[in-house]
């Protein structure tokens, strides 16, 4: 029994979560998010904030609103990257919490997907009728490198999976390398320069930060091994999209799939919808039917720590900002 605080909650992630949180031991009221309301108009007394991205954040005013965060605790996001969220929910806010590796396992069933469909072709060979059949040799994995730019839940997720195909596995990562870190057969790289070259596969899931914006631009890409397919199912902003389609035009980068983009949905008649080299998906890599028991389990798992003041897991790094 967890004994301590019965805290209000405000919950805007969804009915299965409120439902798991308002049977939780220490007894919060857990209130709605009214339709209509902005996320940031919290009412008074509500001292947990349970919130996710595509509510209206975008919308959010560039200054804190008057009296932001008067009572609040604790914030719990439902996403992993806090990019979509203003700067001010960050900065001098209440405890925040994020949902990292709650989706990592669907990220990497779809990576493992993408580079399949990628290299196996099942799409340009499939038969209409006996005047397409015909003989063609499929690509394989084995032997075949994945580059991991990003060494996280969802990398490490990727690697785990991809290992069992036969892949060779580099990574990189923001914070560098001070060990074992990487696991068995994976290889260590310090520069993402360095990754691309040797890569037949990359995968980038790094969280968009200032650092991040735009690390896929034209330089990197030249570096690229030629024959690259791009995968990328972090943020659309961590690439150039003009520089990414004139290295496919060029055929320096032979194909991508990209879960994301910048903006989302991309303009109509943006030529990403109908070059033959590109595969896009409406962000939706993450999702899998056991995503949402398993955000509440997570958060869950939190509210029972914050009920006893004990020290919650997945805080976000202000700094860092994820």
């Amino acid at each position: 029994m967890v004994a301590g605080r019965s805290p209000v909650v405000l919950n805007q992630i969804g009915a299965l979560v409120g439902k798991r949180i308002a049977a939780h031991p220490s007894r919060p009221t857990v209130l709605r998010h009214e339709d209509g309301r902005p996320p940031w108009d919290i009412p008074d007394g509500v001292e947990v904030l349970l919130t996710r991205p595509l509510i209206g954040w975008d919308a959010a005013p560039a200054a804190r609103p008057v009296g932001w965060g008067w009572g609040l605790r604790w914030i719990q996001s439902a996403s992993t990257g806090m990019d979509v969220y203003p700067p001010w929910l960050l900065d001098g806010a209440p405890l925040v919490t994020c949902a990292r590796g709650v989706s990592a396992v669907p990220i990497a069933e779809y990576v493992l997907a993408a580079v399949l469909a990628f290299e196996k072709r099942l799409d340009a060979v499939r038969l209409h009728g006996p005047e397409d059949w015909r003989r063609e040799t499929l690509g394989g994995l084995s032997g075949r490198r994945l580059g991991l730019a990003g060494f996280g839940a969802i990398g490490q997720a990727v690697a785990e999976r991809a290992r069992a195909f036969g892949l060779s596995i580099g990574a990189v990562r923001r914070s560098g390398w001070t060990g074992s870190e990487t696991g068995p057969r994976v290889e260590p790289f310090d520069r993402l320069e360095d990754l691309i070259a040797v890569s037949d596969h990359l995968v980038l899931a790094l969280p968009l930060t200032a650092a991040t914006r735009g690390v896929v631009g034209a330089d990197l890409l030249a570096r690229a091994k030629p024959g690259l397919h791009l995968v990328n199912v972090a943020r659309g902003a961590l690439v150039d999209q003009e520089a990414l389609l004139a290295a496919i035009e060029t055929g320096r980068i032979a194909g991508a799939t990209l879960d994301v983009t910048e903006p989302e949905p991309l303009p109509s008649g943006h030529p990403f919808y109908r070059h033959p080299a590109i595969r896009l998906t409406p962000h939706l890599s993450w999702s899998a039917p056991d995503v949402e028991p398993r955000l509440a389990e997570r958060i869950l798992a939190n509210l029972n720590a914050y009920a006893r003041g004990e020290p919650l897991r997945d805080v976000v790094d202000v700094q860092a900002g994820y």
